[in-house]
């Protein structure tokens, strides 16, 4: 018995010495990794690197109806519906001096009223401007602005038939059917007839985040009228081997001059002054307006021709809101023709054409963040 107390002694002294030595091995591995976690804690943390956008690009589509039924309605009138689409898309490009604006406009509508048994268009407008600039000094840059303008179908003016689609009147009791008032219409415009594109090189001043102000003293483009019906309506040079023809060719039934005399497109080149107004009151309620006067240097110049757009958004609710938009247009080489002028057989003269449009609809816009 007391051999085996003497064995268990140095045993039971070296598992503690053992022992001993482990917690210290502990102590030290913890040690290193608390002054490993300090060290992380105290390096400078890296701050993450937000990517530049130089690109922002946005959708606006707008989708309005209007409906109107009566009966037995004592005060009289038509049942109507409307249908009007409009897009507006903008892709712009900004990167230290230098600026790229892009921006889409199209404008489509149709009308029904039961007192022409017609489908007549409403509104009609392809609207492109492209404009690069770059900074000279503060607010003023060097730029090169290019715009197209044209609509995407034929528009015409429907006047009461004064007869049958085949030339017979009208009997006792009965309605001009919906072939004896296209048999009655008159064409106005359509794709390319006309459209005017330019390419004006000027500077822009942007005193104000909301007012831009270009000028242009170097501006060329072209007027284009594909069709030849509608050639001299908007004035269109004649053919160089028409040019010193005092007679010139006429249609079949010798009413009219044949259109075909006539270039399809004119070319011009003068001056631009361009200001377009563009702010948000607040987050619900926009207006903008761009006003385009040009003076062609190579026929009378101090003939004018304007453009005068103008556009209010009113948001009334999340997906709906209220716009008006008005278009105003003088231009010296487009001869407005009315329907009394056209009875007596005259050309008619210049006038200024002008557009409203009032609507509510549906609206949504598709966005880039910024």
């Amino acid at each position: 018995m007391r051999s085996f107390r003497l064995i268990a002694v140095p045993i039971l002294f070296a598992a503690a010495f053992a022992a001993s030595a482990q917690d210290n091995q502990l102590s030290d591995v913890q040690k290193i990794a608390a002054d490993a976690a300090v060290a992380l804690q105290s390096a400078p943390k890296t701050e993450e690197v937000k990517k530049v956008r130089y690109w922002t690009n946005s959708l606006q589509t707008k989708l309005d109806f209007g409906q109107t039924s009566l009966t037995n309605w004592a005060a009289g009138g038509y049942n109507t519906v409307s249908l009007k689409t409009f897009i507006d898309a903008n892709a712009n490009y900004s990167k230290d001096k230098m600026f790229w604006n892009n921006r889409l406009q199209l404008d489509y509508g149709f009308l029904y009223s039961a007192d022409k048994p017609i489908l007549q268009k409403s509104d009609d407008r392809i609207y492109l401007e492209s404009k690069w600039g770059y900074q000279a000094k503060d607010e003023l840059y060097y730029s090169a602005n290019f715009s197209f303008r044209s609509q995407f179908s034929n528009t015409y003016e429907y006047p009461t038939p004064s007869s049958k689609a085949d030339g017979s009147a009208l009997g006792e009791g009965e309605e001009y059917s919906a072939e004896d008032w296209r048999a009655a219409r008159v064409h106005k415009s359509g794709l390319l007839s006309p459209a005017y594109t330019n390419l004006a090189l000027g500077l822009d001043y942007k005193p104000l985040s909301w007012l831009t102000v270009n000028l242009a003293p170097l501006t060329g483009g072209f007027v284009i009228v594909d069709n030849p019906q509608l050639r001299a309506s908007y004035s269109q040079p004649l053919k160089k081997k028409y040019e010193d023809v005092t007679d010139l060719p006429k249609l079949e039934d010798g009413t009219t001059v044949d259109g075909n005399v006539y270039r399809a497109a004119k070319f011009e080149f003068g001056a631009q002054l361009k200001v377009d107004f563009k702010f948000n009151v607040n987050d619900n309620f926009a207006f903008s307006s761009q006003v385009v006067l040009f003076s062609d240097y190579l026929d009378d110049p101090q003939n004018l021709r304007v453009n005068w757009d103008t556009r209010i958004d009113w948001k009334l609710a999340k997906f709906f809101s209220f716009t008006i938009i008005t278009n105003l247009i003088y231009d010296d080489n487009v001869l407005i023709v009315t329907p009394e002028e056209k009875a007596a057989g005259l050309q008619g003269k210049q006038r200024v054409q002008f557009k409203e449009s009032l609507s509510f609809g549906f609206v949504y816009t598709f966005a880039t963040k910024s």
